[in-house]
């Protein structure tokens, strides 16, 4: 019997053959064979698993065709999962072959199969060779099977992280002592158990687990299937063990980013107040409080909108998620804060600083000083030699769209307030045109002065017909043409919401507007934000309330 126990590497034809022979071991003679081979045997299931864990799972299959076979037989075998780290290592092994988005039923069908297993490996002890044994054992315990089993995943579980998270003695953080590869491995152990209430604990240790070692030490399958399993709401985790995965993962933190938008943009848009809670739901604004994952989520937002053309959905969301961080910002204990430099490290810090102040925090009065102020700044920074490339205006422009209360205030303060209109028109023109190559933006500032003249003559009239702001609307050569229909509309749908005689035209004439200027879904999210800021000024406006309800309505069914 001792002639063959040199085994060439990976051959699993032998090792099946074997496996085969002993059966579970209930043989005098194959129980002897089999305490002959462990050591063989592990030193082959260890090999087995450094092959598998840098391969697919279908790969694995398709160049091994015999693994099933034989990792199904030898979990069976009680010599061999009582052997050293045999039954680790076989569970490793079957973590390998587990198919993280299984694609067909036989996928699924062995994905069953190898939970089945991990189960039998998990509850396996050195009493169940005997299964009489076995139950004498439990019940004398007071316990049933099914609490047996309970109590000894809840105790492996225990274990584990009582191991990872290191012995305390006298002040020594043993921490150090667990080896990134072990670390690597429980990781892997987990995949197919993330579901598992019970395994919480484990998924938050290893998640917050600090190792000291340059490369991250977690499998990263491991990380995708906590993030998946996070998102799809199947497991619960504590905020902390979140941040930390996002901050350890990238492309899990940008799956949970898109996963908001795609969430967001997908619901028809009723209210900010319903985004808020979706994006507070998500813990992504709570995360961001931290510098690094708030630079992130920025740029994978600046990248959506420009792959959506900026499509308003998207611009809304990105507002709103701004609007609450800087309320959230606020709120935090001074000792505990970042400075804001650290979340706008790269644009001019003025510019930042006035773009930050809530529009709440100054009286009414001074808004269009404020804004003047903000156009000022704006206006140099842009008209600086400096600025020559593409990307460098884009960066400055996206840094006040993420701000674009002010600019609603800025459209609304031109008909409500007294105002020199030539800052506020100019801050506008740049947000909706802000490249000046062939005198875009200034076209735009003399379409904009033209509608915004007329529209002051008629803004004091009570009584108005669709035919007097046609003819503003003709005060430019051809809507359709005009350099920006966007800005255009805006001014107008301001106009009926805050003008004596705008209410009584508004339904007739905001059909006609976005007809023409085909920008619908523009003046729907346009009046949900003037809403929401209705509502969170205080001001005792039912008929403005009243009027933007209505026109949401009639709007959401064109959409």
């Amino acid at each position: 019997m001792a002639q063959d126990t040199t085994v060439p590497k990976l051959d699993f034809e032998y090792w099946l053959d074997k496996a085969m022979k002993w059966g579970q071991g209930t043989t005098l003679e194959s129980q002897k064979d089999v305490c002959l081979h462990l050591p063989q045997l592990q030193e082959f299931l260890h090999q087995v698993y450094e092959t598998l864990k840098h391969m697919d799972s279908i790969v694995a299959i398709q160049q091994f065709p015999l693994i099933g076979q034989l990792l199904g037989r030898l979990c069976w075998n009680p010599f061999v999962i009582g052997y050293d780290e045999s039954q680790k290592t076989l569970m490793w092994c079957l973590c390998c072959l587990y198919s993280s988005e299984p694609q067909n039923p036989v996928e699924l069908k062995a994905n069953s199969w190898i939970r089945s297993l991990l189960c039998h490996l998990l509850s396996s002890s050195k009493w169940e060779s005997n299964e009489a044994d076995t139950s004498t054992f439990i019940s004398t315990l007071g316990y049933t099977s099914a609490d047996y089993y309970y109590h000894l995943v809840k105790n492996l579980v225990f274990s584990l992280v009582a191991e990872l998270r290191g012995n305390q003695f006298n002040g020594l953080n043993m921490q150090g002592r667990v080896s990134g590869s072990r670390v690597n491995a429980v990781s892997l152990f987990c995949l197919p158990l993330i579901t598992l209430p019970d395994i919480t604990p484990l998924l938050e240790t290893l998640l917050l687990y600090q190792g000291g070692a340059s490369k991250e030490i977690l499998s990263s399958e491991f990380l995708e299937a906590v993030n998946d399993a996070f998102l799809k709401k199947k497991i619960s985790l504590p905020e902390s063990a979140v941040f930390s995965l996002w901050l350890r993962h990238l492309p899990s933190l940008e799956k949970a980013t898109l996963h908001l938008l795609d969430q967001l943009v997908s619901i028809q848009l009723n209210s900010l107040e319903e985004v808020a809670c979706v994006i507070k739901d998500s813990l992504l604004l709570q995360a961001a409080s931290h510098p690094a994952i708030f630079r992130i989520v920025n740029e994978i937002f600046k990248n959506a909108l420009l792959e959506t053309d900026g499509t308003p959905e998207v611009m809304t969301v990105i507002q709103v998620f701004t609007q609450l961080f800087l309320q959230a910002y606020q709120n935090e204990n001074k000792q505990h804060k970042f400075p804001l430099k650290a979340y706008f490290p790269y644009h001019h810090q003025p510019l930042v600083t006035a773009l930050l102040r809530h529009p709440f925090e100054l009286p009414t009065t001074h808004w269009s000083q404020h804004l003047k102020h903000i156009s000022d700044m704006l206006k140099a920074l842009v008209e600086d030699t400096n600025i020559t490339s593409l990307a460098d205006l884009f960066e400055i422009w996206f840094l006040v769209a993420r701000f674009g209360e002010w600019l609603d205030i800025a459209a609304e303060q031109l008909l409500k307030a007294a105002v020199e209109p030539d800052a506020l028109l100019w801050l506008l023109a740049f947000y909706y045109c802000p490249q000046n190559e062939n005198q875009q933006r200034t076209q735009t500032m003399v379409e904009a002065q033209a509608v915004y003249n007329h529209l002051m003559m008629l803004f004091s009239c009570t009584v108005l017909s669709v035919k007097d702001l046609e003819a503003a609307v003709h005060s430019i050569t051809d809507i359709k043409q005009c350099c920006n229909q966007h800005l255009v509309t805006h001014l107008f749908t301001n106009f009926l919401l805050f003008s004596s005689g705008g209410h009584m035209i508004a339904q007739e004439f905001i059909y006609y507007i976005t007809e023409a200027t085909d920008t619908s879904k523009e003046v729907c999210s346009l009046l949900v934000r003037t809403a929401y800021r209705i509502n969170h000024s205080g001001e005792e406006n039912q008929r403005t309330v009243k009027l933007l309800n209505e026109l949401l309505q009639k709007l959401t069914l064109k959409v």
